[in-house]
C-alpha cells in the first residue's frame, strides 16, 4: 500500500507537468528546457513564502504566475528576438538557476518542516475523515490535478485554444486569421511554465524542503509521460473511447497524460523494487525514455504503411 500511495502521489504530481509539457511539444512542438528551471523556481518561492507566513495555498497562485511569466521570457525571446526555439529555453533556463538561488535567499537547500502546507493544516484536518487520513496527500493532489486537467480542457475549446492547436499544426492559417502566431505562442509557453512551477510549488510542500537540482531532467520526465500516455491511450491524438455497461466513455489526451505519469513512475518503481539503487534513477529514466522513443517511432512507422 505504501508503494502505491508513492507511486499515485509522485505521479499526479509530475502529471501537472507532463501537462504543460503536452501543451509545448505536442501542440506547439516547441523544445521548452526552461521547464527544468520553472519547476524548482515554484518550490524556491514557495519555501520562502512558506516560512514568511504566507498563506501555502496562496504560495501555489504565486508560483504559477511567476512560472507562466517565466515562459512569457522564453516566448518573447523566440518571437521578438528570433532566437530559435531549443536556444529560447536553454537560456531562460541558465538564467533562472540564479534567479531560484535569490529567491531561496541564497540557499541550495531551505527546508520547510514543521510548517503549514496545502497537506498539512487545520483546514485538511477537518475536512478529511479519519478514516481517510492515510489517503489525505492523494486525494488532495488528485483534487488539484482534475482542476488543472478540467481548466486546461475548457481553454482549449475556447477561440485562443483553438488557436494555440492551430499553431502547432498549420501557422499560414493562424495567419490567414488575422491573428498573431507570435502572441499565441507566448501564451502556450505561459501556460506550460505555470504548470510546471504549480507541480514545483507542490513538490516542494509535500517534501519538505526546496532543493535547487530538483528540476534536473523534469522535462524528460514530462516528455516521458505525455508519450506514454498519447501511445498507449490517443495514439491518433483523439479522445479514446471504451466502454462500459453499455455507456460509452471518451479518454481526452490530457487525461492520458495524467495517466501516463502515473505508469512512468511505476515503470520506476519497478525497476528499483527488482534491485537498481536509488542512483540509478537518472540512468533508468534515459533508457526508459529511449524506449519509448524507439516504440513511439516504429509505431508511427507502420501506421504509415498501412495508410
Amino acid at each position: 500500500m505504501t508503494l502505491l500511495l508513492g507511486i499515485f502521489e509522485e505521479g499526479l504530481i509530475y502529471a501537472i507537468v507532463a501537462l504543460g509539457v503536452y501543451i509545448t511539444y505536442k501542440i506547439l512542438d516547441f523544445p521548452d528546457l526552461s521547464v527544468d528551471s520553472t519547476f524548482p523556481m515554484g518550490a524556491a518561492l514557495t519555501a520562502s513564502a512558506i516560512l514568511a507566513g504566507q498563506n501555502p495555498a496562496l504560495a501555489l497562485f504565486l508560483s504559477f504566475l511567476a512560472g507562466a511569466g517565466a515562459g512569457c521570457v522564453t516566448g518573447l525571446i523566440h518571437v521578438k528576438l528570433k532566437v530559435r526555439d531549443l536556444l529560447s529555453g536553454i537560456i531562460v533556463m541558465t538564467g533562472l538557476y540564479s534567479l531560484n538561488l535569490r529567491f531561496a535567499g541564497g540557499r541550495a537547500n531551505v527546508p520547510i518542516f514543521n510548517q503549514e502546507t496545502i497537506f498539512e493544516n487545520p483546514a485538511v484536518d477537518r475536512l478529511i475523515p479519519a478514516n481517510l487520513r492515510p489517503f489525505t496527500v492523494v486525494l488532495i493532489l488528485l483534487l488539484i490535478v482534475l482542476a488543472c486537467k478540467f481548466l486546461l480542457d475548457l481553454y482549449l475549446n475556447t477561440r485562443s485554444g483553438f488557436l494555440l492547436r492551430a499553431v502547432g499544426d498549420n501557422e499560414t492559417l493562424v495567419t490567414s486569421l488575422a491573428k498573431d502566431k507570435g502572441t499565441v505562442k507566448i501564451a502556450g509557453l505561459a501556460i506550460a511554465n505555470g504548470f510546471a512551477a504549480l507541480a514545483g510549488s507542490i513538490y516542494c510542500q509535500h517534501k519538505g524542503f526546496f532543493e535547487i537540482s530538483a528540476g534536473t531532467g523534469t522535462i524528460v520526465m514530462g516528455l516521458a509521460s505525455v508519450i506514454i500516455g498519447i501511445q498507449v491511450f490517443c495514439p491518433d491524438h483523439r479522445p479514446y473511447l471504451f466502454r462500459l455497461r453499455n455507456r460509452t466513455f471518451s479518454l481526452r489526451p490530457t487525461a492520458a497524460v495524467v495517466a501516463g505519469s502515473v505508469i512512468y513512475k511505476a515503470c520506476i518503481s519497478l525497476a528499483i523494487s527488482l534491485g537498481l539503487e536509488a542512483n540509478d534513477l537518472k540512468l533508468i529514466t534515459s533508457a526508459l525514455f529511449l524506449i519509448i522513443l524507439v516504440i513511439s517511432g516504429q509505431r508511427r512507422k507502420k501506421v504509415k504503411r498501412h495508410a
